[in-house]
């Protein structure tokens, strides 16, 4: 079972998380996710065990626990949601000078806009 952890200390290390899910049973791994630009915690991580009772039992209780000062929130991971294809939070076009007319200077032909 995959298992999603978040509220982690963000001095944490891969083997620490490990350590706290082997007094419940075999973890097959144990990840803390790193922010590519910085190299630091993001805070949250996901341990894989493939005993389930084990997973489950690690999840009941560690859910709310303190750990290293701070309230963590254990769960199973869940898959993630597939990023619809609508380009919402992608590029988007427009913004200054976007369309229309590009010249910039004055046209002659172009009759003024009634309001």
């Amino acid at each position: 079972m995959n298992i999603y952890i978040s509220n982690l200390s963000f001095r944490l290390k891969d083997a620490d998380l490990r350590s706290v899910f082997e007094e419940y049973g075999e973890v097959s791994s144990a990840k803390i996710i790193m922010d590519h630009m910085t190299g630091r915690s993001k805070g949250f991580g996901f341990v894989e065990m493939p005993d389930q009772d084990a997973a489950t039992k690690a999840i009941k209780e560690l859910n709310e626990a303190t750990y290293d000062g701070k309230v963590i929130t254990v769960n199973e991971a869940r898959p993630r949601e597939e990023r619809s294809g609508n380009n919402s939070g992608g590029y988007r076009s427009g913004g200054y000078n976007s369309g229309g007319n590009r010249s910039g200077g004055y046209n002659s032909d172009r009759k003024p806009k009634r309001w």
